[in-house]
């Protein structure tokens, strides 16, 4: 079964979604992350997918104390991976006391791949590979790597999982790149998590067709109330 992977993307604390990426083009949807990890856990989600926007932007974990005080909240219901600004095995080890079942580095891993082999030793580490049009993107999507994305699936033999992310179809609701997740998934033997572009539950039933997908990743979708965690969660189990 595909796992679904509810998202909090955090900014100042707060519960945010951004479209495509851009920090000028933010929705706000709540300020108290905590209760809506919980209503997540509560719908039976076993994954909680946590980013911070902050720490992916600066490097400065300032949103960490919140990562911390989700993990506590769902413990015993949910797993929570977390990204942005894991950029050490440091910060690895320390989202791994916090209470973190898995780590997503990106910006860190693209740069030196060593970095999640040795992470790998402390927790899981996803990797997360963000793209536009099939070359890598780092430091929070604002810059370009030069990596294409079919060369770095190659690059991390330890890791448990690649998040994809679509960043032209991130926060858009235009629907998921299937057929690039296909390519992908067939591509490497580390599980796929795709994220990005998905608003229906008939897009949720189309990447139940990618081979070896391990989850979704779906934010704007339930905030914008397209579908709920429960009615992601019977259609994936379908």
């Amino acid at each position: 079964m595909i796992d679904l992977y509810p998202a909090i993307d955090l900014l100042s604390g707060k519960v945010v979604r951004l479209r495509q990426g851009d920090y000028d083009d933010q929705t706000t949807y709540g300020d108290d992350p905590v209760a809506v990890a919980e209503s997540f856990a509560a719908a039976g989600a076993r994954w909680i997918h946590v980013v911070d926007l902050d720490a992916a932007r600066s490097g400065s974990p300032v949103n960490r104390p919140v990562v911390a005080a989700i993990a506590r909240a769902v413990a015993g219901q949910s797993l929570v991976q977390t990204g942005g600004g894991v950029r050490t095995v440091g910060d690895a080890m320390l989202l791994a006391d916090a209470g973190v079942a898995r780590v997503v580095m990106g910006s860190a891993a693209v740069a030196d791949p060593r970095l999640v082999a040795e992470a790998s030793a402390v927790v899981a580490v996803a990797v997360g590979l963000d793209h536009r049009n099939g070359e890598i993107s780092v430091h929070g999507w604002t810059e370009a790597s030069g990596v294409q994305l079919v060369d770095a699936l190659g690059w991390f033999p330890t890791a448990a999982a690649f998040v994809i992310t679509d960043i032209a179809r991130d926060g858009m609701l235009s629907g998921p790149d299937v057929g690039g997740l296909t390519a992908a998934a067939a591509s490497t033997g580390i599980p796929v998590i795709a994220s990005g572009g998905v608003a229906t539950l008939a897009d949720l039933a189309a990447l139940k067709a990618v081979p070896d997908l391990m989850g979704v990743i779906s934010g704007k979708a339930l905030y914008e109330g397209r579908f709920t965690v429960a009615q992601a969660l019977q259609e994936l189990a379908r």
